[in-house]
């Protein structure tokens, strides 16, 4: 039967690329953005296989943060200090190069700052915590171009309302953007610079041939001299040794607060539960995946009843004790994570590379992640 393709159809969006890009997300249309600026006369194509990005970039909570501090301790134990600096500085000079990208206003950027909480159960960690603000604020100083990064906010508890919260660190580097229309510039640019991005085209194989590399789709079978896999957590159905393995996040929305006073980005419990206003006297609170590691270890958009039990609580107790909230929205992202503390940006087979792996910091990796694999395709 034949595909009923126009003459149009295939000359114009199937045929003659350079370099297609497999995931429509922040780091595939940072990837092909980067790589159409440093070769203007290449062709680009990015193929997205769902009507929006299906991981995490339309899904994300819109945090521009680089790590609470018991985060950076964790980091720190897990691969040392220089491996520690390393990822700060990729996640730092991501976001600044995604603001300075699109701009702030386009995103709605928004230095708030942001707050680590500790619970009166967790004492210790935030003993732990505060012994450390000196030796992290020197470390980062020069990375974050800040001489006091981390900071004691305990005179802030009363102020927002909090119950049971024994101590709160205060990060003044932090920020909040709009996930939304950060996705909406970064397609409108990508656009602007020439790139080709069809939605609702899934890939289904990868076949690396002597001269270029054929992506199979239910649309059409398209070729290019390069492929970039930016799927995340997806990638291993092309790939399936690669070191990412999904984390699905889980977000509720309420309905408008009255009265609501919260201007900052939130982070408790190592950064597993994250909360911040939205327009409209609105709370976004999301998190809980450490409650069930392997029941969140997947692909599927899906809700569970642990993790929004605990979301609930967490919001009724602690956040906004006392408070009759309604729960207006409710959806899940998935993000991708390794043991390496960097993403992953390389050659996965001949005229086959990968830019994955953002270890659910997206917002501020993604734009580095796109411009490092954008200089791996030009080479």
């Amino acid at each position: 039967m034949p595909d009923l393709l126009s003459y149009w159809e295939k000359h114009s969006f199937l045929q003659g690329f350079d370099v297609a890009v497999v995931g429509g997300g922040l780091v595939g249309l940072t990837a092909a953005i980067f790589t159409k600026r440093r070769r203007p006369q290449a062709r680009v194509l990015v193929l997205e296989r769902g009507v929006l990005p299906n991981g995490a970039s339309t899904k994300n909570a819109g945090f521009a943060c680089f790590g609470s501090v018991s985060e950076l301790v964790e980091q720190e134990r897990k691969g040392g200090t220089a491996a520690l600096l390393s990822v700060v500085r990729y996640r730092w000079e991501g976001l600044r190069l995604l603001r300075e990208l699109l701009g702030d206003a386009a995103i709605a950027y928004e230095p708030l700052g942001g707050y680590e909480l500790f619970r009166d159960d967790e004492a210790a960690l935030a003993t732990d915590c505060r012994a450390r603000l000196d030796y992290y604020n020197q470390l980062l100083a020069p990375v974050i171009g800040e001489p006091e990064i981390f900071r004691v906010a305990d005179q802030r508890r009363a102020e927002f309302g909090f119950a049971g919260v024994h101590s709160i660190l205060e990060n003044v580097a932090e920020g909040a953007l709009d996930t939304g229309r950060l996705m909406h510039a970064l397609l409108r640019l990508a656009w602007q610079e020439g790139v080709v991005v069809l939605h609702g085209v899934p890939v289904t194989a990868l076949e690396s041939g002597p001269a270029a590399v054929t992506l199979r789709t239910p649309l059409a079978e398209i070729e290019a001299g390069q492929v970039l896999l930016a799927t995340n957590a997806f990638s291993r159905q092309f790939f399936p040794d690669l070191d990412v393995t999904p984390g699905r996040g889980q977000v509720l929305v309420t309905a408008p607060v009255p009265g609501l006073h919260l201007p900052g980005t939130f982070h408790y419990d190592r950064g597993y539960y994250y909360f911040r206003p939205l327009p409209g006297q609105r709370l976004l609170l999301g998190g809980g995946r450490h409650l069930d590691f392997a029941a969140e270890a997947t692909t599927k958009p899906g809700l569970t009843p642990l993790v929004q039990q605990r979301l609930e609580q967490l919001l009724r107790e602690v956040i906004l004790p006392g408070r009759d909230v309604a729960i207006e929205q409710r959806w899940s992202g998935v993000m991708g994570f390794g043991q390496e503390l960097e993403p992953f940006v390389g050659e996965l087979a001949p005229r086959i590379y990968g830019a994955l792996r953002c270890n659910g910091m997206g917002v501020a990796m993604g734009a580095q992640s796109g411009l490092r694999a954008a200089e791996l395709l030009a080479l």
